[in-house]
């Protein structure tokens, strides 16, 4: 079986360990954080609303888009390249492909598109990673990166250049208009029009409630895409290598994290229900 390389993030070994140490801790709170939320959602009957299907939903999501990436670049951390072949390099091309996607739509409309946004992903994924597994990827490549991404894979195909190029147009123009540009146009409209309705409210005290309320999800939308905005808008080949990796560290293991943080945590009937399961466990 054909065989890529995954480069790590620093020569030096006492940096090495010390983000292998951070990510590592990052990754486990990461899983632990979400799967709670999820356990409360299913333990609790008082979050059996759409609101709390959404945010297990984005809790499972997240916990699926940092194990597609997580553990393979820990690996990679450690190493100065780590033999990837090129089957599991495309399984993971797919994984984090659908769960990134997957939760663009997700953060877009949190109640009707639960389902059309799996089909719609799923869709793509399948579409992008069919193309890579048949376009002749070679052997014994370095992918630039900590984890198989669509670019650095593209480049490593033994195809014709000028194919590949178009099809790599064509699917990025797609996959841009699908998950990325509608999604956001849509939150931003939707927001311009709370925000007008939020300074018709006379009450100060009303308007810093209402406020509050959309704050969480403006928050994890506008780290989530803003991250995106960063690693994708850039060309690859004009970002170095260790802000690429910069930004994939950021973007499939911080923001999985501070998702739930963000989401839930600060929300009060989550607060309690985590009380209520606390004082059940504690004799």
């Amino acid at each position: 079986m054909n065989i890529g390389n995954l480069v790590g993030f620093s020569d030096t070994l006492p940096l090495k360990v010390l983000l292998f140490s951070i990510c590592l801790v990052i990754y486990i709170m990461t899983q632990s954080v979400n799967l709670m939320i999820i356990a409360l959602y299913l333990g609790s009957h008082h979050l059996r609303s759409p609101m709390y299907f959404f945010l297990s939903n984005l809790s499972a999501t997240d916990i699926s888009l940092s194990t597609s990436v997580g553990p393979n670049l820990l690996c990679t951390l450690l190493k100065d390249r780590n033999p990837m072949s090129i089957s599991a390099c495309v399984t993971q091309f797919f994984a984090y492909g659908f769960f990134t996607g997957f939760e663009c739509l997700l953060l877009t409309h949190c109640l009707h598109l639960v389902v059309w946004s799996w089909l719609e992903i799923l869709i793509l994924s399948l579409s992008s990673t069919i193309m890579i597994s048949h376009s002749g990827l070679c052997g014994c490549k370095t992918l630039d990166n900590v984890y198989c991404d669509f670019a650095p894979l593209l480049e490593s195909s033994c195809s014709d250049i000028f194919v590949m190029a178009r099809m790599e147009t064509i699917l990025l123009t797609v996959a841009t208009v699908l998950i990325f540009l509608s999604p956001l146009s849509f939150v931003i409209t939707t927001y311009i029009i709370i925000s007008l309705s939020i300074f018709r409210i006379s009450s100060k005290i009303g308007r810093q409630k209402a406020f509050s309320t959309c704050s969480s999800h403006l928050n994890v939308v506008g780290t989530y895409y803003g991250i995106l905005i960063s690693k994708y808008t850039d060309p690859s080949k004009v970002q170095s290598v260790n802000v690429n990796i910069l930004t994939s560290l950021l973007y499939t293991l911080v923001t999985p994290l501070f998702n739930p943080i963000i989401y839930s945590f600060r929300n009060q009937e989550i607060q309690n229900a985590l009380k209520k399961l606390m004082s059940h466990s504690v004799p």
